[in-house]
């Protein structure tokens, strides 16, 4: 695509409708056949070219949306919004929203509540659904064909029941404390779901008993002591009647044309409030948004029948610390508690939200402290030599090719800085070779356009969810693509004819999260993002779309950090501005809801986590709709937990890694950071990101890693570090330890027996107080570490996990179970060090009969030995 073709708004200000429709940045709301009706000021689409030549071809996902749904309308449609439950098939799971109720559909109304039970487990807040009301009418006969959605935008939607003439259309609005619903020629009808009915406007009811009252306000309380208000806003009369103690219903003596809202009295408090602002109910929500120099602001602007400055909405944490200008009651006067902290009044239809935007891209903001320099660039050199265009990955899933390239990507950026532009064009080299194969369709791992919803998924996903973790049922899409489009801006910065070739094939996966435009007819707005909640949802459309969910906060991050580098090399500036203001609005609302913190107060305004014993966990895994804990999916270590909310290690990730957080988790994940069984692919990420609070501590620290998992190297954790804010001015990497390197007989410390081995005999074992019969070894290079090579048979000294077996020098390459950290011995004379394996992190020991075996735990516990020159 020709970008200078696309007619960009202002950069400075927000715009007009007109100009917005000029722009082709007219999105949002759908009518049923398609049209788009509204939002304001949002850029223009990255592109409107089909997907025809994607390598995988089309495919639809076999969970194609609910029949009668989207009837009229045409994808590409939402997969992870808040209501996705509606359309994903079978369409009767719970929504995460619109909080502060919970909500689902079934054949014949709409079923909502808020859950008055919050519990804490130990390891979770949780706050399971509760049905307070079904809302439907008489004349509906409880066909599931018959409802569907009217119009949706990018945090709202009207479903439509309809059955002959009369209809109800409900307004799913998050944020409204209200639940509207407007009746055409319908005798509205509503039962109770949780108890049965106890009283109407005080007149207390028995089994079997009914009242009746006519007026435009009335207050019902359930069996156990549930009270709601409803609100007509045209007189109606309704009857109450007690069917038992778990059931009732409300309906009305007619047909009814005009508007019922309901809306739970949690306190007798609020009523004065509420009371107050009913009338004014919202139908939609439109986005806009503005920059300045360094700012980004979030607008949201409701549609509203009604005096729209009156209307009244709830605040999350997140918006209260952002709104400019707020019109905020007291919170006395109206609240409610959910999962993600308390909702507090905000009075009027127009919110900005103000983020600050950080100019952070390629690399870090400062430069590299000299004491660091020398084991950067050693640690590059080595890590780039690694890469062989010959054996480049072929990509087998999207999601570890993505985090593995990645990784490698990043040291093409760090030998730019460093000056070694060798070393760019070898790495470059290497991701092209890897990359070339996302664009033959004879690969075996295929990206497809799939058509029921409308995105790029893999291909051999779209029937099995436990496929790439999800990706062909839309999980994860912000994780995987954000790598991708990570690995492509580096080639593309270095390769110019690469981008060109390939911007319109690349733009797919970015316009697959971070299309700012339904103009773009081929995929949805920035797919993964709940404008309303602040952050982005993992969860697509597999298991119905279940409950929403979302455990790395640190790969959301880099969704948006992946799209803002392709945009700064392959799209305009307006690009680059909105992937700034998803990273920042995205880092914001990890360190609100993610990042606990044990010192907040339990009644302070914007802890979304009130119990003491929850803050002390210090990092959320999970944030749910239902449920936010410290816990995984997949693992439960704190080390797991924790890094998951820090990878990967970018540079644009220093403000999200603030002082009081990471020595919170330097604090609390200290037990497992010094357990040797433990890998170090967790622990490394933790260590970096603790650099900004100190670095030469944590430069100490990273100086014992022997591993750093698929996702980062060697080069980027010490590049990281010695890049970080420096108050002290002491060098941040110093003296740091390493291996010694060149040739060598080993000599046990305590026996003074030197260590043999042999070609027949490969087992390393201290026997003979002879140098002249020592075997003779080569220590090489490796990060942090290095390799043992004996060099009568030039096979690597090897350890296995278990620690049991006797060192041997039986590898004729080395790779993990062949590094070795080899350091001076603490307490003991200069010139005696420790040799840990990497296979397990423990240290050598002899057994009885000399032989040498990676099984002391302890450093104390390892035999020293003497690295004599040969």
């Amino acid at each position: 695509m020709n970008i200078a073709s696309v007619n960009m708004l202002s950069l400075l200000s927000c715009v007009s409708l007109a100009s917005a429709v000029v722009a082709g940045a007219v999105p949002g709301h759908y009518n049923p056949v398609g049209d788009l009706l509204r939002e304001r000021g949002t850029f223009g689409p990255i592109s409107t070219n089909s997907a025809d030549g994607i390598a995988g071809g089309q495919v639809a996902c076999d969970a194609a949306p609910v029949g009668s749904f989207f009837a009229g309308l045409k994808p590409p449609f939402p997969t992870n919004s808040w209501w996705a439950p509606y359309a994903a098939p079978p369409g009767n799971a719970t929504a995460a929203g619109p909080f502060p109720y919970e909500s689902s559909l079934d054949g014949s109304g709409v079923l909502f509540g808020i859950s008055t039970s919050r519990q804490f487990d130990g390891t979770s807040v949780k706050q399971p659904t509760q049905v307070d009301w079904h809302a439907s009418f008489a004349e509906h006969n409880g066909a599931f064909a018959n409802h569907k959605a009217t119009s949706f935008d990018t945090q709202t939607v009207t479903v439509q029941y309809f059955q002959n003439g009369a209809s109800m259309d409900t307004y799913l609005v998050p944020g409204s404390p209200y639940m509207a619903f407007k009746y055409t020629a319908a005798t509205p009808l509503l039962t109770s779901g949780n108890g049965g009915i106890k009283a109407l406007n005080g007149k207390t009811l028995a089994v079997g008993d009914s009242t009746t009252a006519t007026g435009t306000t009335f207050t019902v309380t359930d069996t156990k002591g549930t009270v709601y208000l409803i609100y007509a806003l045209s007189s109606i009369t309704l009857t109450a009647k007690s069917d038992s103690f778990s059931s009732g219903t409300i309906r009305a003596s007619g047909k009814f044309d005009g508007v019922l809202r309901l809306v739970m009295l949690a306190n007798q408090s609020h009523k004065t409030l509420l009371d107050q602002h009913y009338k004014t109910y919202p139908t939609a929500a439109s986005l806009d948004y503005s920059f300045g120099n360094v700012d980004g602001t979030v607008i949201f602007n409701w549609d509203t029948q009604g005096d729209g400055a009156q209307l009244l909405m709830l605040t999350w944490p997140h918006h209260r610390l952002t709104m400019q200008n707020p019109s905020f009651p007291p919170t006395s006067a109206l609240g409610y508690l959910t999962t993600k902290g308390w909702m507090y009044p905000a009075i009027g239809n127009l919110w900005r939200m103000k983020y600050a935007l950080s100019d952070i891209t390629w690399n870090a903001p400062r430069p590299l402290d000299n004491s660091c320099a020398d084991g950067v660039r050693n640690g590059l050199e080595y890590e780039v030599s690694q890469l062989n265009v010959s054996n480049a990955p072929v990509p087998g899933d999207f999601y570890y090719w993505g985090n593995t390239m990645a990784a490698q990507a990043r040291l093409a950026l760090i030998a730019d800085e460093m000056g070694r532009h060798d070393l760019v064009d070898k790495v470059v080299s290497y991701l092209k070779a890897s990359f070339e194969h996302w664009f033959q369709s004879s690969s075996s791992t295929l990206p497809a356009y799939e058509t029921g919803w409308g995105g790029i998924i893999n291909k051999a996903g779209y029937n099995n969810a436990y496929v790439d973790f999800g990706n062909g049922y839309y999980n994860d899409h912000h994780f995987h693509y954000g790598y991708f489009l990570n690995v492509a801006a580096v080639i593309a910065k270095y390769n110019n004819a690469w981008l060109n070739q390939h911007r319109d094939y690349i733009n797919l996966f970015a316009r697959d999260i971070i299309n700012p435009s339904p103009q773009d007819p081929y995929f949805p707005v920035t797919r993964c993002r709940d404008w309303f909640a602040g952050h982005s949802w993992a969860s697509g459309i597999a298991n119905g779309a279940g409950s929403r969910d979302q455990e790395s906060s640190g790969e959301a991050i880099n969704g948006y950090y992946g799209a803002l580098l392709w945009a700064s090399v392959a799209l305009s500036q307006d690009y680059v501005n909105y992937a700034k203001l998803l990273l920042a609005s995205e880092q914001l609302a990890a360190g609100v809801y993610w990042h606990l913190d044990p010192q907040a107060g339990r009644d302070d305004r914007d802890n979304p986590y009130p119990e003491p014993e929850m803050r002390k966990l210090v990092s959320m895994g999970n944030v749910m709709d239902y449920q936010s804990g410290a816990w995984l999916f997949w693992g439960s270590q704190k080390v797991e937990i924790a890094a998951i909310q820090i990878l990967p290690l970018t540079p644009t990730n220093e403000v999200l890694y603030d002082s009081k957080w990471v020595q919170n988790v330097w604090n609390y994940t200290m037990p497992e950071l010094v357990d040797p069984s433990i890998g170090d692919e967790w622990k490394c990420v933790i260590i970096a990101a603790y650099a900004n609070k100190d670095p030469q501590t944590a430069a100490e620290w990273s100086s014992k890693l022997t591993t750093w998992g698929s996702g980062n190297t060697y080069t980027n954790e010490l590049y990281f570090i010695g890049t970080r804010p420096n108050a002290s001015g002491r060098p941040i990497c110093g003296a740091l330890p390493q291996n010694p390197y060149g040739t060598f007989k080993m000599q046990s410390a305590s026996s003074s027996k030197y260590v043999g081995a042999s070609s027949s005999s490969p087992d390393l074992v201290a026997s003979g107080t002879d140098a002249g019969g020592a075997s003779t070894f080569t220590s090489a290079y490796l990060p942090n570490a290095g390799t043992l090579q004996l060099v009568s048979s030039n096979q690597y000294v090897t350890a296995d996990q278990s620690g049991n077996s006797t060192l041997a020098a039986a590898r004729a390459t080395a790779s993990a179970w062949e590094r070795f950290v080899v350091r001076q011995k603490v307490n003991a004379a200069t010139g005696v060090y420790t040799i840990k394996a990497a296979s397990n992190g423990k240290y050598v020991t002899l057994a009885g009969d000399g032989s040498l075996v990676n099984s002391a735990a302890a450093e104390s516990a390892g035999e020293g030995f003497r690295f004599i020159k040969a």
